[in-house]
C-alpha cells in the first residue's frame, strides 16, 4: 500500500489559504466588506484543515499496536 502525500496535500492546503488570506485584505481594502467576512472565514478553515492533515500524517506514520 502506498502512502498518502500529506505533506503535499498539507502544503497545497495552507498555500490556497494564504491567497485566500491576501484576497481578504484586498477586498477591505477595495471596498468589498460585504464579503471580508466568508473570505476570511473560508480562510481560517483552510488552515485548520492542513493542521489536521499534520495531525493525521503524524498519527498515520506510528506504528500500530493492539
Amino acid at each position: 500500500m502506498t502512502k498518502i502525500p500529506f505533506a503535499s496535500l498539507s502544503a497545497a492546503i495552507a498555500t490556497l489559504a494564504t491567497a485566500l488570506g491576501f484576497l481578504t485584505v484586498q477586498l477591505r481594502e477595495d471596498g468589498y466588506e460585504q464579503y471580508v467576512e466568508s473570505v476570511a472565514s473560508a480562510s481560517v478553515v483552510m488552515y485548520v484543515t492542513a493542521a489536521l492533515v499534520v495531525v493525521t500524517w503524524f498519527r498515520a506514520s506510528r506504528p500500530h499496536s493492539d
